[in-house]
């Protein structure tokens, strides 16, 4: 699935594609950490073939989108990145699918814009406290002051190690579906780049922010959890479910954090579900 536009928003550059459809249906896919757009790979087409809207892009400082210098990467600032890229590509409400830090860019915006949201789904999101996980607390202390000093082989077993936990079966992070994620941080700036708008922002004091403000949402909402997620158990999954009204919990068997590796097919069956859903419709235009 190729990022085939760029847009300049805020006076940053966001890599997207952008499939406006016939149905009337738009969904927006924002992706999460060590990720990129890539991980939609197997979810996008089906929606796309049924004639909805799509809009799938990367992060600012992930993929292929640009990597400033100096400019804040949080899930908070990458919350009003979207709110700009919606508006600029005259996407006036969707269904928004947030995975991983994308669950708490998706959390923020729809708090913050209910008019502009018809339906959430949560996947393996970040929430709460729950965030970073242990093992990205230990790479936080031993490296994130240091990065620059990091070897390029060391880098890429740190990541590749911790790709493998992201998969319920290692199988499939590995060969080309390994390089794919691994390849934005090939190079000395997509190393920085990673510790700089990445794991700079492992941060879940906007989630725990937001969190009084889950309650308030009246949008129909899917979490979606893989049963066997080492960094999001699904604990949380059943906290979101329970603090969302109007949501309903669908947990993944034999699928890690990223279900969209262990079980595409899935995810796809669980959002086509959420569409099925009346969309929760606002008076006027935003």
């Amino acid at each position: 699935m190729k990022l085939d536009a760029h847009t300049l928003v805020d006076g940053v550059r966001l890599a997207h594609r952008h499939v406006p459809g016939s149905t009337g249906e738009v969904l927006v896919f924002v992706h999460g950490t060590p990720s990129h757009s890539h991980i939609w790979r197997n979810v996008v087409p089906a929606f796309e073939a049924a004639g909805h809207g799509v809009l799938v892009y990367d992060l600012l400082g992930y993929g292929a989108s640009e990597r400033p210098v100096d400019r804040d990467t949080s899930v908070t600032a990458q919350a009003d990145l979207l709110a700009e890229l919606l508006r600029q590509l005259d996407v006036p409400r969707c269904t928004l699918v947030g995975h991983d830090i994308g669950g708490a860019v998706a959390q923020l915006f729809t708090t913050a814009h209910p008019d502009r949201v018809e339906r959430l789904a949560l996947i393996d999101s970040v929430s709460y406290d729950s965030w970073p996980s242990s093992t990205w607390q230990q790479i936080i202390r031993d490296h994130l002051d240091e990065h620059a000093a990091m070897p390029e082989r060391e880098f890429a077993a740190m990541l590749t190690g911790q790709l493998a936990m992201t998969v319920a079966d290692p199988a499939r992070m590995t060969g080309e579906t390994l390089e794919a994620y691994l390849r934005p941080h090939r190079t000395p700036v997509g190393r920085a780049s990673f510790f700089e708008h990445q794991v700079r922002h492992y941060d879940s004091t906007p989630t725990q922010r937001v969190a009084p403000l889950l309650g308030t949402l009246t949008v129909p909402t899917r979490v979606i959890w893989g049963a066997e997620d080492r960094w999001q158990p699904v604990d949380h999954a059943h906290r979101l479910a329970r603090d969302i009204p109007n949501a309903t919990l669908a947990t993944i068997p034999d699928a890690g954090h990223f279900p969209m590796e262990d079980d595409p097919s899935r995810v796809t069956e669980e959002l086509f579900t959420l569409l099925s859903t009346p969309a929760h419709h606002h008076a006027g235009r935003c």
